[in-house]
């Protein structure tokens, strides 16, 4: 069992089928299955993979002060996990919520973080809990920041999910980049081409590994240890029912098996299984493999 710190959002999502993107418009539709409400977020969701995956995990976060941790606990019971919300803190105005509407592999996001670009979390705590980690799990949200002088202070390592690598975001995300010996990189919105875009990563942060994920065609890996760039092809456990998330386990899933075993390669093959199955499900929080379950896919498929 490994020791993770993972800090990120944590938020209210509704997921919505619809029949085209754009939507389009009718009055009223009343559908069984129609839509979906939960608890999400990249950080939320991580850390719920990891902690399937049999980790010890501290979740960094912040929600509104009018929501109690209660309703959060009585969602993880709803999945028999049992992730501890005691740094999950009310310090915010209104609570993170997002709207997701999908339709055939597509999505189209509606997301409203309310106040916590502007707000700070409690740095004695982050101080406090760093300390006896395996690896550092974070989104680059703005209260993540004070993590990137910690683990380098107590000489952890970091991963850092930075999702969208679009021009005008990356000059926020300097910092976080150069610190990161592990970035995960989605392809949701990329402008250059992938190879291009990893090399520049390479070059000029200089990161261990780089994770790309590039949709339905798999994903990209990149280990420093022997300069390698390798592009693995998905595969298949359960029907495609929505892949929201799908990021989130992959990343997750991999470290965890990263950190256990030391080998990219290998952890990389039970994070596109891992992610396979998350995806037959519909919430971004729900639908994870356990490790049996894992080993008994890779005996279906790659022995």
């Amino acid at each position: 069992m490994s020791k993770f710190m993972v800090a990120g959002f944590v938020q209210m999502e509704t997921i919505i089928k619809v029949e085209a993107l754009p939507v389009p418009y009718k009055q009223f539709e009343s559908i069984p299955d129609l839509v979906n409400s939960g608890i999400g977020g990249a950080g939320f969701n991580e850390a719920m993979a990891l902690k399937w995956l049999g980790n010890e995990v501290d979740f960094m976060s912040m929600v509104a002060r009018n929501m109690s941790r209660r309703q959060i606990e009585a969602y993880l019971k709803t999945f028999d996990v049992n992730l501890k919300t005691d740094y999950v803190l009310p310090m915010l105005d209104g609570m993170p919520t997002s709207v997701i509407l999908y339709c055939k592999g597509k999505k189209q996001t509606f997301e409203d973080v309310k106040d916590i670009r502007h707000v700070e979390y409690d740095y004695d705590l982050l101080e406090s809990r760093i300390q006896d980690k395996d690896m550092i799990l974070m989104s680059n949200c703005n209260f993540c920041r004070p993590i990137i002088g910690l683990a380098k202070k107590y000489q952890k390592p970091l991963a850092v999910n930075v999702r969208s690598m679009r021009a005008e975001k990356i000059a926020n995300k300097e910092d976080f980049l150069a610190a990161a010996d592990i970035l995960y990189i989605s392809d949701d919105d990329l402008e250059s081409d992938h190879y291009d875009c990893i090399k520049e990563c390479r070059e000029k942060y200089d990161p261990e590994i780089v994770i790309m994920g590039i949709g339905d065609k798999g994903v990209i890996l990149y280990t420093k240890e022997d300069n390698s760039v390798i592009e693995y092809r998905p595969v298949k456990t359960n029907e495609i029912v929505n892949t929201i998330g799908a990021g989130n386990a992959l990343f997750s899933s991999f470290m965890h098996y990263y950190v256990k075993t030391k080998n990219a390669k290998e952890a990389i093959k039970n994070a596109l299984l891992f992610a396979s199955y998350k995806i037959g499900f519909v919430g971004t929080s729900n639908g994870f493999m356990t490790e049996e379950q894992i080993e008994q896919w890779k005996k279906l498929i790659w022995l």
